[in-house]
Order: C-alpha cells, then structure tokens, then sequence
C-alpha cells in the first residue's frame, strides 16, 4: 500500500514538474511579440550551427593527424606539403572559434527574451499576490513568502537559460555523434556508446530523484530560519522589553542546525553521484578505445581516425557529464519553483464576477440586510446584521472587543465574503461590483497604521499618486501635521523607517487621515481613527474628521465614545448581534449597555485627570 502511495507521489510530482516547464513556454513564444519570435528562432538557429560546427572540428583534427603521420586517410599526405597540415589546422582553429562565436551570439539574441519572460512571470506573481485575499496574507508568513518567490525566480532564470541552451544541444550533439560512430565505424561502436549513454543517463536521473527529498528539506528549513529572523527582526522591540535576544538566537540556531543536517546529506548524495558518474564514463571510454586501438593494430583505422574516435568520445562525454549537472539543477530549480507555483495556482477567496460592474456613487448609502457572517464555519461573527446609513450621515458601531465592529468594515470593504444577506452602497450589491471600483469610492482609516519605508511626502502621496505637492500639504494641514512634518530637518522628504516606527503612533494616525483626505472618497470608513492619540490631539484630529465628514457617508468604528456623540446614528454591537441603536442623548435615555459603556468611561477619564493633577502638582 505504501510502494503504491510512493509511486502515485512521485508520478503526480513529475506531472507537475512537465506543467511548470509547460506553463514557461508562454512566456518565450510571446503572442503578438513577432521580435520576440525572430530570437527565439534565429537562437534556435545559431544552436544547431554551432554544434554541427563543433562536431566538425574532430574530423579538421583527425585529417591534421592522418597528413602528418602519412596515415591512409582522406587526404594524400605523401603529395602534399607541409601547407597541407597547416591550413587543416587553421581550419580546425577557425573552426572552434566559429562555434564558440555562434553560441556567444545565440545568448546574445536570446537575452532579451529570457529577461523579458523573467521580467512578465515576475510581475505577475506580484499582481496575482496583491490579488489574493486578506485571509491568504494572514495566514502566510512575510518571510517564508519572500524566501519562496526569491528561489523560485532564480529556478526559473536557470529553467529559461539551461533548457534551451543546454539540454538541447546536449542532445543534439549526443544524436549526431551517435550516428556518426554508427556510419563511420560500425553498429558495435554505436551500441556500446548507446548503452553507455543509456546507463549514464538512467544513473544520473535515479540518483538525482532518490536526492532531491534533501533538497526540500534544505527549503524547509531554509525557509523557517528565514521566517524565524525576519519575524525576530520586525518585533526588534519586543525583542528588546523581554531581553529575549539569547531566546531568538537559539530558536535561530535550530532551524539553522536542521539547514545544516539536510545541507550535509545532500552534499554526501552528491557525492555518490560524482563518482558513479565518472566509472560509467570512463568504462565506456576504454571498451571503446580498446576497440580503435585494435583496428589501428588490424589496419582498419588509421591514427588521425584513432584520435577521431577520443576526440568525439570525450566531445560526447563532456556535454554529457554537464548534462548531469545540467538535469541535477533543473531538477532542483523545479523543486525551488514548486512552492511558487502553488502560489500562482491558489485562487482568491473573494473575486469579481466574469462581468463586474462598475460602483456608481451617487450619494453614498450604504445598506447591511441580515447579513451572516463567519471566519470559520464552527465560529459565527455577525448574526443577521440589518442597518441604513444615509447618504451624507454619520453613523458609529459601538461595543466591546470581539463583538463583530472591525469585521463591519472589512465586509464593506470586501476583504470577505459573507455566507448570506446582503450589503449594498445605493442599493448596488458590492458582490456585484468590481473590487477595484468599490475600494476606490472608500477611504479608510485604519486602527493599526502601517506606512511604507519611504518618505512623508510618498505615503500621504499614497492616497492619491498623481497628486501635487501642494495637495499634499493640504492634506497635512487638515490632518493637522503640516507644521510637525515642517519642523523636521528634512521635512515633507523624512524617511519613515520601517513599518513607520520613526514616528509615534499619533503621528502615523494623522499621516493616514491626511493620506484618506487627500484620497477624497464620497464614503468614509474610520475604523478606531483616533484610538493611537492623546486627548489633545485627538480633539484637534476630531475636528477635522468632523469636517472633512460633512457631505459624505461616514460610518465610525468607535472605542472612545466622546469621539461619536454627533454620529446621527449609534448601533451598539455585541455578540455579532445589534442590541441598542439610537443618537447618542436617545441611547443614554435607555439606560442599557450604551449608557453602562459612557458612564465607564467618563469615570475612566474622572480618574486620568486626578492623575494628572497630581503628577503636576
């Protein structure tokens, strides 16, 4: 049962190994790209030129020998002088240069398409990346994601340079030496070459499969130390408050030390290849001399045909010894562009139909209807959620943590599906529309900000990209971070480092608020905006969200309640369910749960300014 498990393993694998070389060609045949072709062929022709050329050269060699040793060859060394052997050799000379020029000018022609195909797979493994859905990013690792498509690239670079230009002259040469033996010498030198040959090739192919489970285990492992020191390197800080550096460097040190075991297997592996390689070689290579040597001895051949029979021999087996490391790598590079692939081949949990339409805002009204949803089938988030925001109002979801509140904003966003109901901005089902024109009509505001590692200027700019500078400042000013970014010695062109953290959590807030105005949506998502500021600067920062609400669909995912007491509507959320709605004077007239969470928190506030006053007296 296990042979049978085994055998169906590795034939799917070398199924999926013929896709991955199959799935290339699209991109070295390019349709519509009629220049690209013309390489390829022109390529293709300057190959076959330069092995013909290459297998020539022997013969030049052998009639230089039979002229010099007065052999009975082709040539008549006994009425020919000394120019004879002398124009043969530069022959043979210009010959071996002629082949090596033809095979410098097939890369040469070649290049552009081989960038070219490297340039379009790579750029679209990123668009194909940035078309997944939030929950594949979630539950891939940063690292571990990097690593595969960095040695899957390089996979497919050596795939694109040594599958044409290698295996297939390889293969080229091993056809015409092989007819050549048999015309030129007889069907026992061409079986015994053949079988050789078969032997070489089968050894090479079985050793190489039996070692490539040490390969991936090396990407395994290579993967997780990668994963594990990035991880470490991104929660530096984390790092630091725990003093855990010593902790990080062993689990590090692990995963290096599994590396380092598969790594010295394969190494061994390699070895045993090598060294069965050369005995099949070279026991070819004496039957076969040993043969020409008798018929030089019986008369049959002269000493220029001898040398032929070496020359072609080692010319045979040279390509052939590369064609095992040839093979061994391909074998490889296809193990490294496994993990690449299945990325490529994973589809997105959420997707635009095959005809999408296109988000028409009009005023901007936004419309849940009973809507269900659930991140795992056995856990149920939202349980039948029904409200209106008008176009041009305000409306605030309120409750503790875990009620549901977030995963609101990501459905409108359509980071998710739902399981059923129905959510509609005037009165369009955003399942309907294309992604790309309902993500554009929303600007938000994130609870967590990340920027990007690059500038000031560059992430507010990330709002709108064509934008001016001067659009860009205003934007600034309104988020009320113009006159900070203008205190930096660099200013507006501050790098911000990575993940933002040269800047304080109230100042990455107000960059994303100033990066959402200068997006100007007609709907607005602010998801706990100003949860990362202190309570000056979170009223400044309420004043302009106030403003920059008026005229468009605001819906507030709120922590701090004082931040939503103007909201037209309140909906307080808890246990994916709507248990109290209201303005925020009605809800408090209720005396449930809205009011409860108010009192906590004037209390709360109460008790933070007795703090202060002492700390200040």
């Amino acid at each position: 049962m296990k042979e049978e498990q085994a055998a169906a393993t590795t034939a799917r694998k070398k199924d999926n190994h013929w896709k991955t070389v199959k799935s290339l060609l699209p991109y070295l045949w390019v349709a519509g790209r009629g220049d690209l072709k013309v390489r390829v062929v022109g390529a293709l022709a300057l190959l076959v030129l330069a092995k013909l050329l290459g297998v020539y050269v022997p013969f030049l060699f052998k009639d230089a020998v039979d002229a010099l040793t007065g052999g009975k060859g082709d040539i008549d060394a006994s009425t020919i002088a000394l120019a004879v052997p002398t124009g043969l050799i530069l022959g043979y000379g210009t010959a071996r240069v002629l082949s090596q020029l033809f095979g410098e000018l097939r890369d040469a022609v070649f290049v552009k398409v081989g960038q070219h195909a490297l340039r379009q797979i790579a750029l679209s493994t990123f668009r194909h990346l940035h078309a997944l859905s939030l929950k594949f990013h979630l539950e891939r690792r940063t690292g571990g994601l990097s690593r595969i498509i960095e040695r899957g690239t390089k996979g497919i670079d050596f795939l694109l340079r040594f599958m044409l230009f290698n295996i297939l002259p390889t293969l080229l040469e091993i056809a015409l030496i092989s007819a050549i033996f048999w015309l030129k010498f007889g069907f026992l030198y061409a079986l015994i070459t053949f079988v050789c040959l078969a032997s070489y090739i089968y050894f090479t192919i079985a050793i190489t499969d039996w070692r490539l489970k040490f390969r991936r285990e090396m990407n395994d492992q290579d993967t997780k130390a990668n994963t594990k020191a990035i991880d470490s390197l991104l929660n530096f800080e984390t790092v630091k408050y725990f003093t855990n550096e010593e902790h990080e460097a062993r689990r590090f040190d692990t995963a290096l030390a599994a590396y380092e075991q598969a790594s010295v297997r394969s190494q061994l592996s390699l070895t045993l290849l090598n060294v069965g390689q050369g005995i099949i070689i070279s026991l070819g290579l004496v039957v076969v001399l040993w043969m020409a040597a008798q018929g030089v001895i019986d008369g049959r051949f002269t000493i220029g045909e001898f040398v032929l029979v070496n020359s072609l021999l080692i010319q045979i087996y040279m390509p052939l010894n590369f064609l095992g490391f040839v093979y061994r790598e391909i074998k490889q590079s296809l193990v490294d562009m496994e993990k690449m692939f299945e990325i490529i081949a994973t589809e997105s949990d959420v997707r635009d139909g095959d005809s999408p339409e296109i988000l028409n805002v009009a005023g901007g009204e936004i419309t849940f209807e009973d809507v269900h949803f659930r991140y795992h089938k056995d856990r149920p988030i939202l349980k039948g959620i029904s409200f209106r925001v008008p176009s041009g109002t305000t409306t605030a979801i309120v409750g503790p943590s875990g009620a549901g509140k977030s995963t609101i904003s990501r459905i409108l966003f359509r980071f998710y599906d739902i399981a059923s109901g129905k959510v509609s901005i005037d009165g369009q089902d955003v399942a309907d529309v294309s992604q790309v024109s309902l993500r554009s009509k929303i600007g938000v505001v994130p609870q967590d900000t990340v920027l990007f590692n690059d500038t000031i200027r560059y992430n507010i700019r990330y709002g709108r990209p064509e934008a001016s500078d001067q659009e860009v400042e205003e934007a600034a000013k309104l988020a009320h971070i113009h006159d900070f970014i203008e205190s930096l010695p660099e200013g507006y062109d501050t790098e911000v480092g990575e993940r933002g953290l040269k800047l304080s959590g109230g100042e990455k807030q107000r960059v994303a608020i100033a990066r959402t105005i200068l997006k100007n949506p007609p709907i607005l998502l602010l998801d706990e905006a100003t949860s990362a500021l202190d309570g000056h600067t979170e009223r400044d920062i309420q004043a302009s969200l106030d403003r920059i609400s008026e005229g468009r669909t605001t819906l507030v995912i709120a922590h701090r309640l004082s931040t939503i007491v103007n909201a037209n509507e309140i909906l307080v959320l808890d246990n994916g369910k709507i248990v109290e709605r209201g303005n925020h004077q009605a809800l408090l007239k209720l005396k449930g749960r809205y009011a409860d969470m108010w009192q906590r928190q004037l209390e709360a506030n109460e008790a933070e300014q007795k703090l202060i006053a002492l700390e200040e007296a």
